[in-house]
C-alpha cells in the first residue's frame, strides 16, 4: 500500500514541527505539499520535506490533487476557509485546535461535514493521546479510588509574545483544559467562571493574568484551572484528581532531580513541543492509521464544536466576572 500523501497547511511553529514529525517519526505517510503564503517559512519547512511541493494557497493545492489528506496548522481564525474546501474535496483532515474560534463557525463546519455524509475531521486535542491523561482517564473509569470528586489543573508557560492578549487565555490556552476535563470525566461542561489572581507585572503590557478558571460539569464536578502564561521557570501542565480514596497527579516533569549544595532542583520543559512530543507522535500516527481504513481515531468535529461553545462562555466569563452558563445545540445523530 502506498504512503499517505499529507498536505500540511501552515508552516509556522506548529506546522513546521508537524512537517519534521511526519518526515522523521511517522510510518505510512509523508509530506507531499506545504501550503504557506510566506515564502521564507515555506522554504524552511520544505527543507524537512524532500520532494514536497509548495503552494501559497489551499485552493491551488487541492486543485493540483497532490495530497490524500490534510493537516491544518494555521492560526484558528483561518481554519474555516481551509476546512470547507478540504471537506468539499472529500479529504480526511486533522485540524489543530481549535476547530474554529467561535460557536457559529464551528456549527457551520459540523453542518458541512454532516452534508458530506462521512466523518472526515479529527481535531488536534493532543492531550487525549498523552500517556498520563490516558492513564488518569482509565483510573477514573475503573472506580479503583472511588468516585472522582474534583480536578485541579495548572497550565503554565514561561512567557508569551506581546501579541498574546486576554481573550487568548481562554480560546488559545484554557481550551485544552476544556477538552481535557470533558475527556477525563465523560461529562459536558455546563458553566465557566473566571477569577483573577494578583497580576504578574512580568506579563506583557495589557495582559491581566494569571487567572483561575472554574469549570462545572453536568455530572456535578468542579475543575479548577490555573492559567499562568508568564511564570518564567518553564512550561508545565499538571492535573490533580481528587477521589473518595486518595489523590492522583499527572504532569510532573520526568527530568533529573538534583540534590546539591544544600538545595533540590528538578529540570522542567520549556515548550509544549517537548512536553507533549510523544502525544503529538501518537496522535498523528493513529490518525494516519485511521485514514488508511477510512475513519478517524480521536476528537471529532462535534467535540471541536463542544469546546468552542465552552470557550465562548469562558471568554464571556473572563470579561463579565460572572458564572456563565454553557449552551449547546442538539447533537446530530451523525455523531452518535
Amino acid at each position: 500500500m502506498s504512503e499517505l500523501r499529507v498536505a500540511v497547511i501552515g508552516a509556522g511553529l506548529m506546522g513546521a514541527d508537524h512537517v519534521s514529525r511526519i518526515g522523521q517519526r511517522i510510518v505510512g505517510a509523508h509530506v507531499s505539499v506545504i501550503v504557506e503564503p510566506d515564502e521564507a517559512r515555506a522554504k524552511a519547512a520544505l527543507a524537512n520535506a524532500p520532494g514536497a511541493a509548495w503552494y501559497p494557497n489551499t485552493d491551488d493545492a487541492i486543485a493540483a490533487k497532490a495530497m490524500d489528506a490534510v493537516l491544518i496548522a494555521t492560526p484558528g481564525q483561518f481554519h474555516e476557509p481551509v476546512l470547507l474546501p478540504a471537506l468539499n474535496a472529500g479529504l480526511p483532515i486533522l485540524c489543530e485546535k481549535p476547530l474554529t474560534t467561535d460557536t457559529e463557525s464551528s456549527l457551520r463546519i459540523v453542518e458541512a461535514e454532516v452534508a458530506c455524509g462521512k466523518q472526515l475531521i479529527q481535531v488536534g486535542f493532543m492531550r487525549r493521546f498523552d500517556e498520563g491523561y490516558m492513564a488518569l482517564r482509565d483510573l477514573i473509569a475503573s472506580g479503583e479510588s472511588g468516585e472522582l470528586l474534583g480536578l485541579h489543573c495548572a497550565h503554565r508557560n514561561p512567557t508569551v509574545p506581546d501579541t498574546y492578549h486576554n481573550d487568548m487565555l481562554i480560546f488559545d490556552s484554557v481550551v485544552h483544559e476544556i477538552d481535557a476535563v470533558r475527556f477525563l470525566t465523560d461529562s459536558p461542561i455546563t458553566s465557566v467562571e473566571v477569577k483573577h489572581m494578583k497580576r504578574n507585572t512580568l506579563s506583557p503590557e495589557g495582559l491581566n493574568e494569571p487567572i483561575l478558571v472554574l469549570l462545572g460539569t453536568e455530572s456535578g464536578l468542579l475543575a479548577t484551572v490555573e492559567m499562568n502564561v508568564s511564570v518564567q521557570f518553564g512550561y508545565q501542565v499538571k492535573t490533580e484528581a481528587v477521589f473518595q480514596k486518595g489523590i492522583a497527579e499527572i504532569g510532573r516533569t520526568s527530568g533529573m532531580t538534583r540534590f546539591f549544595d544544600g538545595s533540590i532542583s528538578t529540570s522542567e520543559h520549556m515548550s509544549f513541543k517537548t512536553r507533549f512530543a510523544a502525544a503529538y507522535d501518537n496522535q498523528i500516527q493513529r490518525w494516519v492509521n485511521a485514514v488508511a481504513i477510512g475513519t478517524i481515531d480521536g476528537p471529532s468535529a462535534w467535540d471541536g464544536y463542544l469546546a468552542a461553545a465552552a470557550v465562548d462562555a469562558g471568554v464571556k466569563a473572563l470579561n463579565s466576572g460572572a458564572n456563565e452558563t454553557v449552551t449547546y445545540a442538539a447533537k446530530p445523530k451523525f455523531y452518535n
